[in-house]
């Protein structure tokens, strides 16, 4: 047995050798043992800090703004008799298509004006461009109209080859129903404006001319062995519509025909069949005496842009009322400056676009974020050619002065803002305001959903159906070991129930999802059963044991009552689950599942917050335990002692005596318990629907913030808006777990202050 040295011990020599050697040693231990619990903890601080910041470079870059460089200007002179009436850029930015009157292609650089490659329409004689079009879903199909009252189609691409590791760019154009001109103005007039939209089935052409809309729809036959495609013509009958024409669209479905006349009407008129268009309705684009400038379609054509003399830029799509018929809403606008807009430009993989007016400003905005990304005088004259390469990294303009000037674009993030990632955003189509979480789709028109909004009402709600089971049972559970069990049940009972924090979460969640899914959907009334004869079964049963002689009940040591409850929890729970079948008949008419979702209106997913409240209490349910019933066994024993004394029962002494001490530990078991509900990823993943809606219904599913990164991190794109926004969700999740955390450690040291002195 060790036995304590001291001072004036007869026959100790303090200042032998071996002695001092001891205390050296001892002294280096201790001064070791201080240090690596210094360093240690330092550590763990500044690992947490080094994650804070990699969390933040990946997330700042989500909210920085367009920055716009000018890389060149070139002036090249203008034949004024054959104005370009198109133009646009290839994929890498290095060759610019310029479409003159005359039916000139001419493939020019970008960074020196140079040209490059020459191809000339193939124009009936006499004849030159009056108007042009692009197709509405492909960009690289043109319509170009004659002022004969004809349309010749063609097509532009590029080919790409590697000579000597040089790459070259070969400029292609094609003719894709042949060189022939097909006709669409019967009146042999020029084709004012034109539109068109081309799909698998069918070509739509339309055109204004004189003051009368025209339409020629052709009918695509393909030959099954020679896959040529042969056009069946048919001429479409129009609508009147009153006023001066400005412009006219085919939305890329061919189901609605946009015509804006005057100054601010819009008239909407369906072509779903063509044989019997009609006009749906007739707006006003402007509420006030502002003029229409602009007119033209967003990514996929399910928005129009409406630019006025203003300088503002309007955002409408077509939107079903509560009769469940279309209507074209006013959904959002945008401001450039106070001067005519004289071009908008859309992206071609995005939904943002650009703007220009007459005074050379230029303004990049994006619509479902509502961003104006960037306002700049880019030029001293008006604008007549702007020009956004399908990566949406060069822009390219001319001015009135013939001044071409090519700049380049950094706008990597434009999809992100606080509103799009918090609030309810208005989305394409949508009926109102919807928190949506859907990053990705099969097309690039698809307008990114990217609110975290469902997410974290998705982490809350799973933490809280968890915390609701495991909170009352795991603290219950640990009163009762710590005060009142016998020390030799509870040096079984303790062992047992931290084992179950060893199980895999992976496990649980697969037992969840594959196994008490399907058997809560089969067995419903069951479950609900439980609650109710588990609860009375133990108190019948502590009727009954009080009413028992004493000489029975003391037959069983104390502390190991509770060992009777096993067989009447298994009895009362296998009563109520053997009553399924007879509740469901009675009380649901033989379908409890149907009768929610009829008699109730509650829809019922198998995958649900029940599920996952159970799955996850079951794991949470250990961590609290634990730490709860270590805080309450380490209560001073004097204390109860005192207590019991002074002649208060043990229930007293425990709820004002014990609890109140121990509540710290209990307080911090709580809060940690909901720290591992918060992040838990593979028992959220398995054993829900993995959906991310916003619905407080036990019985339907959720998708979580750490559900989500394990999904969707593996298939983003490094550097994307998706991949950042993950990291943007993480660090979501280290501030909520961090503010939660020293709210807890807060009150935490406030209970101990306060309570220190029992």
């Amino acid at each position: 047995m060790y036995q304590p040295i001291i001072e004036d011990s007869p026959g100790v020599d303090y200042n032998s050798p071996a002695l001092q050697r001891h205390k050296s040693l001892r002294f280096l231990k201790d001064h070791l043992a201080r240090w690596g619990v210094a360093v240690g903890g330092l550590g763990v601080i500044v690992a947490i800090l080094l994650i804070f910041i990699y969390l933040l470079y990946e997330v700042v870059p989500l909210f920085k703004s367009a920055e716009i460089q000018e890389q060149t200007t070139w002036t090249q002179q203008q034949d004024r008799s054959s104005p370009t009436l198109y133009q646009s850029m290839e994929e890498q930015a290095e060759l610019a298509l310029n479409v003159s009157a005359t039916g000139t292609l001419s493939f020019t650089s970008t960074q020196t004006g140079e040209q490059k490659h020459n191809f000339s329409l193939p124009l009936p004689a006499g004849t030159r461009i009056t108007s042009i079009t692009e197709d509405t879903a492909n960009a690289s199909v043109l319509a170009a109209g004659l002022n004969n009252g004809q349309v010749i189609i063609f097509k532009h691409d590029y080919k790409i080859t590697w000579p000597d590791d040089q790459r070259l760019i070969t400029p292609v154009v094609s003719y894709p129903y042949g060189q022939e001109t097909l006709d669409l103005i019967t009146s042999n007039t020029s084709a004012e404006l034109l539109s068109l939209s081309d799909n698998e089935d069918q070509l739509l052409i339309t055109g204004y001319s004189s003051g009368q809309l025209y339409m020629t729809a052709f009918t695509k036959e393909e030959d099954f062995l020679t896959e040529e495609v042969t056009l069946e013509k048919s001429s479409v009958t129009l609508p009147v519509i009153a006023g001066e024409v400005k412009s006219i669209l085919i939305d890329p479905e061919q189901h609605w025909l946009y015509v804006q006349s005057g100054s601010d009407r819009l008239s909407m008129i369906n072509i779903n069949n063509i044989n019997q268009t009609n006009l749906l309705s007739e707006i006003d684009l402007t509420t006030g005496s502002e003029k229409v400038q602009v007119m033209t379609f967003l990514l996929g054509g399910s928005s129009l842009l409406i630019g006025d003399d203003s300088g503002n830029i309007s955002q409408w799509f077509m939107v079903r009322n509560d009769q469940n018929e279309w209507h074209l809403e006013r959904i959002r606008d945008f401001k450039l400056e106070n001067a005519p807009i004289t071009q908008i430009v859309t992206e071609h993989r995005r939904k943002g676009f650009l703007a220009a007016d007459v005074l050379g400003n230029v303004g990049v905005f994006y619509t479902t974020a509502e961003r104006t990304l960037l306002t700049e005088t880019l030029s001293d004259n008006s604008i007549e050619q702007l020009t956004i390469s399908p990566r949406s990294n060069y822009l390219l303009l001319r001015d009135s002065e013939g001044s071409t000037r090519f700049f380049s674009l950094e706008n990597e993030h434009p999809e992100v803002s606080m509103s799009a990632l918090w609030g309810e955003v208005w989305y394409e189509s949508y009926q109102e305001p919807e928190y949506v979480w859907q990053s990705s789709a099969s097309n690039n028109d698809f307008e990114p959903k990217l609110s975290l909004t469902p997410l974290a009402f998705g982490t809350l709600k799973a933490a809280f159906y968890a915390m609701l089971l495991a909170t009352p049972l795991a603290i219950a559970g640990a009163i009762y070991t710590a005060y009142f069990m016998a020390p030799g049940m509870r040096r079984k009972v303790k062992p047992v129930i931290e084992l179950m924090e060893a199980l895999p979460t992976v496990i649980l969640g697969f037992l969840a999802g594959l196994w008490l899914a399907p058997l809560i959907e089969s067995n419903l009334p069951g479950i609900f059963a439980l609650l109710i004869f588990v609860p009375l079964g133990i108190l019948l049963f502590a009727f009954f044991w009080d009413s028992l002689p004493g000489h029975i009940r003391h037959s069983i040591p104390e502390g190991w009552q509770a060992a009777l409850l096993i067989p009447v929890i298994i009895i009362s729970g296998g009563v109520a689950m053997g009553m399924n079948g007879v509740l469901e008949t009675v009380m649901f008419g033989g379908d409890m599942r149907t009768w929610l979702t009829t008699e109730l209106g509650i829809p019922y997913d198998q995958r649900n917050a029940l599920v996952v409240g159970l799955a996850m209490g079951f794991a949470v349910i250990p961590t609290i335990f634990s730490i709860a019933e270590d805080s309450i066994f380490s209560v001073p024993k004097h204390l109860s002692y005192g207590s019991l004394a002074l002649g208060a029962t043990p229930w007293q002494t425990l709820m004002r005596v014990v609890l109140l001490t121990a509540s710290p530990g209990i307080f911090s078991a709580v809060m940690i318990g909901m720290g591992r509900a918060v992040g838990e990823t593979m028992i959220v993943l398995m054993a829900t629907g993995n959906t991310p809606i916003m619905d407080a219904n036990i019985f339907e599913g959720m998708r979580t913030l750490a559900a989500n990164i394990a999904v969707e991190m593996p298939e983003s794109e490094v550097g994307s808006s998706h991949y950042r926004i993950l990291f943007l969700a993480a660090l979501v999740l280290f501030l909520f777990t961090f503010v939660v955390n020293t709210a807890a450690e807060i009150i935490r040291h406030r209970l101990r202050k306060k309570y220190s002195s029992l």
